[in-house]
C-alpha cells in the first residue's frame, strides 16, 4: 500500500525550493530566514553540554572542566545575541526600504 503514495506531491509541495531552479540569492534567503531555528537548536545543546561540563568539573574537583562549561555556555548566548541582532537589523533594513530582503 506504501509504495502507491506519491511522495513527491506530499512532501515536496509546490513551493519546495528543490522543485524549481533554485539561484545564490534565493538559497542565502531560505538559510538566513532559517537562522534562528538553527541557532536556538545550536544554544540548546551548548546549553546541555555546557552544564554537563559544569556539573562533572565540579563533581571531580576540576575548576578548569567547570570553567570550560561556563564558557561555552556565554558563547551560545553571545552567538545567538549575535544571530538574533543580525535578523531583526536585516528586517528593520528591508522595512525602511521597503525591500523583502529574506524573501518572505
Amino acid at each position: 500500500m506504501l509504495s502507491q503514495i506519491n511522495i513527491g506531491e506530499n512532501f515536496l509541495g509546490k513551493n519546495h525550493f528543490l522543485t524549481e531552479k533554485t539561484g545564490l540569492g534565493q538559497l542565502v534567503s531560505i538559510i538566513a530566514s532559517n537562522a534562528i531555528i538553527l541557532s536556538g537548536l545550536v544554544l540548546i545543546i551548548l546549553f546541555m553540554v555546557g552544564g554537563f561540563m559544569m556539573i562533572a568539573g565540579s563533581g571531580k574537583d576540576n575548576p578548569e572542566q567547570a570553567a570550560k562549561g561556563k564558557q561555552a555556555i556565554s558563547a551560545a548566548v553571545i552567538g545567538f545575541i549575535i544571530v538574533f541582532a543580525a535578523y531583526w537589523i536585516v528586517q528593520l533594513i528591508g522595512k525602511i526600504t521597503g525591500i523583502d530582503l529574506l524573501g518572505k
